[in-house]
Order: structure tokens, then C-alpha cells, then sequence
């Protein structure tokens, strides 16, 4: 496994049926050539992820629509003209020649267009879609980050497209078009405000749908330590209590002043809007474990613009542990 920043060399391994980990505006994906069942087992094998959960196919222009989705409603072109390339995927209803490696043997498939340049100008060499989830083992903390994917996967990659921070840091909104009526699967960086603005009416967000897509796993996003969520006013309380019985603990908010803890609580404190705290979700969430916490505490953001897709991550990842 190789990091650097040598496109034909990512897209020759990809054309060739190698795993490709790259930079997208969200996070970094593993790729596979979404037309070979035998590259995109691979991604199964890699991630520990059950072979039920679908992945999203990575296309570089919405025009290559035709060859993944059987039918494209008005609905669905509106929002693929307003966000595409972005944090958006969108759920057809599949054409038969769609591998069900790909869709997790399901009649529909997910698709995107990325919103990075090397991301982009990888897809247009490869010349086929990517099929593609997160770029690390299944349930954790999403990577960011090049060494994020080399710290989780190491030599199950062939090659790391190395191509900076995502600049957004949470994954795409997810919108099932497969229908007659529009469903928002999964919040992500597309706004569901943003979405509604398109549409022209209220998109209902479904916690669950016959409809599988990424991310609806009960505990995703998950570091090793547990995850608990508190209001921001008993934060303080609940690290003093943590320390009291013994363990390490980590907190992580935005507007937390953490002056006079003892020094068993490591802070990180996001300063800016909701914006800033989803780019540094994930790297907040690793740095914390690495740091060895037992737990990590943290408050959810109002539940409006990205700070719904924030307060779905953080749920997800204090969710149920075997």
C-alpha cells in the first residue's frame, strides 16, 4: 500500500480491479470499479462490512445516469441539477445490468458525483463508476484524512489518493427518488432546508425504510470509547461523575468552557458554527480515542442544517454495543 497524489496510477489500479481509497468533499471513499463483482467483494473483505449493505456508485458527470438508473424522475433531475457535484446521493430504482454486489441485492442503487477535484479527474480516467463507501472498518469513525485510511485498513488498500482534509467531513445526504414521492434516507451535507427549497415542499425524514442504504446500521460512526450524549448545561456535571468513578473521559462541544476540570478530561472544543464542528467531527472523535478516554461525552447541535446531520452521526455513534 502507497500514498501519494499519482492519478493514472490510482485509476490503472482501479481499471484493473485493485481498491483505490480517495478524497471526496465528505470523506475519503474506498473505491472499486462498480462493474466488477470480483473488485467490489473486495471492499466487503477490507471494511468487514456484511455484503446486505448496499454501496454508492461514484459517477463523474449526472449524465452517466442513464447506465444506473432504469427511470430519473422530474424530482430527482431537479435535485441532481442543483447539487450535483455535492454532498448528495440519490437512490434509483437500478437497471438489470447493475451488479447486486453493488446493491447489496437490491432493485435500486445509490449515486453520486463528488465534489472534488481529484475525486473527478480519478472517475474520468477510470472511465466507469466507483463504487464506494467510507474508507474505514465497519461501524467506525469515517476517515477525513489520508492517514485515517492507512491507521484503519493499512495494506488492505492498494493505493491512498492522497488529496488533503475533507472539507466538508460528514457523508452525503442520502434522498430515495426510487418512488413517487421523495424520502430522506440519511442527513448529510446537503441540507434537508436545501432539499425542501427544490423540491418545493417538506421531505420526511424516514428512520427506517424498506429502502437500505449506508449509514442506517443502529451503531455507525463509532469510536472505541463509548459515546454519551448530555444538553451542553450538564456536561460539566457528568465529566466530574466519569472521573469520579475512575475513568478517563473526553469531551467534545462547541461553546464548552473548560476551565477548573482536573486533568482525567481532555477538551476539544469546537470554536465556530455548526460547519466547523462537522469538519472536525470525525478527527475530534479519533484524536479523543487515540488519546486512550473511556468515555466521550458530547452535546447535539440544533437539529437544523447540518447540525441535523451532526446530531444523526453522534446517535449513531452512541448507539447499541454488542
Amino acid at each position: 500500500m502507497a500514498i501519494g497524489q499519482d492519478i493514472s496510477k490510482a485509476a490503472a489500479i482501479l481499471r484493473n480491479g485493485g481498491l483505490v481509497a480517495f478524497p471526496t468533499e465528505t470523506v475519503y471513499g474506498l473505491g472499486a470499479r462498480a462493474d466488477s463483482g470480483e473488485a467490489v467483494r473486495r471492499i466487503f473483505q477490507v471494511k468487514g462490512r456484511p455484503t446486505t449493505h448496499p454501496l454508492i456508485v461514484h459517477i463523474e458527470d449526472r449524465q452517466e445516469l442513464e447506465l444506473w438508473a432504469n427511470s430519473v424522475s422530474a424530482e430527482a433531475s431537479a435535485l441532481a441539477s442543483a447539487f450535483w457535484p455535492g454532498p448528495l446521493t440519490l437512490i434509483f430504482e437500478r437497471r438489470p445490468e447493475v451488479l447486486p454486489e453493488v446493491t447489496g441485492g437490491l432493485d435500486t442503487v445509490a449515486v453520486r458525483v463528488p465534489n472534488h477535484p481529484l475525486a473527478l479527474q480519478l472517475l474520468r480516467e477510470v472511465g466507469v463508476g466507483v463504487a464506494a463507501p467510507s474508507a474505514n472498518r465497519f461501524t467506525r469513525v469515517s476517515p477525513t484524512r489520508s492517514e485515517h485510511v492507512e491507521n484503519d485498513l493499512g495494506d488492505g488498500v492498494d493505493y491512498i489518493l492522497e488529496g488533503g482534509v475533507s472539507f466538508v467531513g460528514i457523508e452525503s445526504t442520502i434522498v430515495d427518488v426510487s418512488g413517487p414521492t421523495p424520502f430522506l434516507l440519511r442527513p448529510g451535507g446537503v441540507s434537508k432546508e436545501a432539499i425542501e427549497a427544490t423540491l418545493g415542499y417538506e421531505i420526511v425524514l424516514l428512520e427506517k425504510s424498506e429502502t437500505r442504504a449506508p449509514g442506517q446500521h443502529p451503531l455507525h460512526y463509532a469510536p472505541h470509547a463509548e459515546v454519551k450524549l448530555l444538553d451542553l448545561a450538564n456536561l460539566r456535571t457528568e465529566a466530574l461523575r466519569q472521573v469520579g468513578l475512575g475513568r478517563r473521559v473526553g469531551v467534545l462541544a462547541r461553546g464548552f468552557n473548560a476551565e477548573e476540570l482536573p486533568a482525567a478530561v481532555l477538551v476539544h472544543a469546537v470554536a465556530g458554527g455548526p460547519d466547523d464542528l462537522a469538519r472536525e467531527l470525525y478527527t475530534a472523535l479519533r484524536s479523543l480515542d487515540a488519546s486512550g478516554v473511556d468515555v466521550i461525552l458530547a452535546s447535539l447541535p440544533e437539529p437544523a442544517g447540518i447540525g441535523l446531520a451532526i446530531a444523526d452521526r453522534l446517535k449513531k455513534a452512541a448507539g447499541p454495543r454488542s
